[in-house]
């Protein structure tokens, strides 16, 4: 299982979050139902609650000539057993019936349209169905009406930063979701953990560690027990190069079956670094043997056939890219050194794949170093982070051209946004 994938579980066995994990999607679900949810939703949300009313109303029978007609597969009527049905909604989510909470939070956003609190149960019951678009659509409603409504808040920020696959904009979204449910005074207490671990998840994903860490430690101070919000804190450790710290907190994972297999793949990174080359790898292959898709053998070529692969990488860049990088030595290296990590505030992570040292093209040196300029790119690091030797060239070329914006004076968050992460 995926790391992401864990998290989606695991994030809500907290003990103070109102809600049990969500079971795997009923496979018999139909996007069909969309249409059937919530009588005044616009979009994707439109339709009567037919199930409810047994009307679907004047418009229901409204449309073009060439449109196809899509089955539709109803929701069944809310059993609230005399009832609120947003209680009811709730109370089946809560023992993990998830169709009928989604038909009871569906009347209850149908009778009381404007009611935060039904679209949130909805996006919530959606989610755990594994129909995230509807989610997502759900989610917005319920904070367009209240923008604080805490439970939404929640909902939102773990739809984009765990259960959906990562990626820069969704753990952007994710980690803003849980810093707002994290601000407003009328968020419950007991959702205060929740919405931290989220927070922390995003932010370590966003490579964002001294603030990982800090929402790691706001989830602590309550359920010190708390093995995700350990692992999250031993992670930002790692990424913060509290290296000490950090090989004792993955080491206290070692016993938690779910979190093992990556506790051993950084404490294989951490050995690694000091130079225990051997004992490193006798945790990389218990990594491998206790979750092999996500740490498969990786593509590591010579140290020769990898200078090789970046000299071939540069001689194939396009010329203007040559001509700058004229008097910048490109050198190929294992792993980071501490210095080059600490060298900025916050450290650099010690999983990156390449380095630029000194000063912009458009800025002069300073003499401080020799040479002015230089590039690294790392063959352990790069080999990890891909699985074919393919892959690797290809991440070469990436990682190069990455530099390569440094070089020219981009920043990060510029190189990111044109796909240069």
């Amino acid at each position: 299982m995926s790391r992401r994938g864990l998290l989606a579980v695991c994030l809500l066995l907290l003990a103070s979050c109102k809600r049990n994990p969500p079971a795997v999607a009923d496979a018999g679900t139909d996007a069909g139902t969309t249409a059937a949810l919530v009588g005044s939703d616009a979009g994707a949300d439109a339709g009567a609650l037919t199930e409810a009313t047994g009307d679907a109303g004047p418009s229901a029978s409204v449309k073009r000539p060439d449109d196809a007609v899509a089955e539709v597969h109803p929701l069944a009527v809310c059993d609230a057993k005399e009832g609120a049905p947003l209680d009811a909604a709730r109370d089946y989510y809560d023992a993990g019936h998830y169709e009928e909470a989604l038909s009871c939070a569906a009347q209850a956003a149908a009778l009381e349209p404007d009611l935060a609190a039904a679209h949130a149960e909805r996006g919530a019951a959606l989610a755990a169905l594994n129909r995230e678009p509807e989610a997502q659509l759900a989610f917005a409603r319920a904070l367009a009406i209240d923008p604080g409504d805490a439970d939404a808040l929640l909902g939102a920020a773990h739809l984009y930063a765990v259960q959906l696959p990562s990626t820069r904009e969704r753990d952007e979204l994710g980690a803003l979701y849980a810093e707002r449910g994290l601000s407003q005074p009328s968020t419950p207490p007991e959702l205060v953990p929740a919405l931290a671990l989220v927070a922390a998840m995003a932010f370590n994903d966003l490579g964002q560690a001294d603030q990982a860490l800090d929402r790691a430690a706001i989830v602590l101070a309550r359920e010190p027990d708390n093995r995700e919000a350990k692992y999250e804190k031993a992670l930002a450790l790692f990424e913060l190069c509290r290296f000490r710290e950090a090989k004792t907190a993955f080491a206290s994972l070692l016993k938690d079956k779910e979190r093992a297999a990556h506790a051993h793949q950084h404490l294989g990174l951490l050995l690694e670094r000091e130079g225990q080359w051997a004992k490193a790898e006798e945790h990389f292959q218990k990594a491998r043997a206790l979750e092999p898709e996500d740490f498969p053998p990786p593509p590591l070529p010579s140290p020769d056939e990898f200078k090789a692969q970046v000299t071939r990488a540069l001689a194939d860049l396009p010329e203007d890219m040559r001509k700058d990088l004229e008097g910048v030595p490109v050198a190929t290296e294992e792993i980071p050194s501490e210095d080059d990590l600490l060298a900025n505030q916050p450290p650099l992570s010690p999983t990156i794949l390449g380095l630029f040292r000194g000063p912009s093209l458009q800025e002069p040196c300073d003499g401080s170093e020799t040479p002015c300029r230089s590039v690294a790119l790392y063959r352990r690091n790069l080999a990890r982070a891909v699985r074919t030797p393919e892959e690797l060239r290809e991440q070469i070329r990436v990682t190069l051209l990455h530099e390569i914006g440094h070089l020219r004076g981009e920043d990060d968050e510029e190189l990111a946004a044109r796909g240069l992460e």
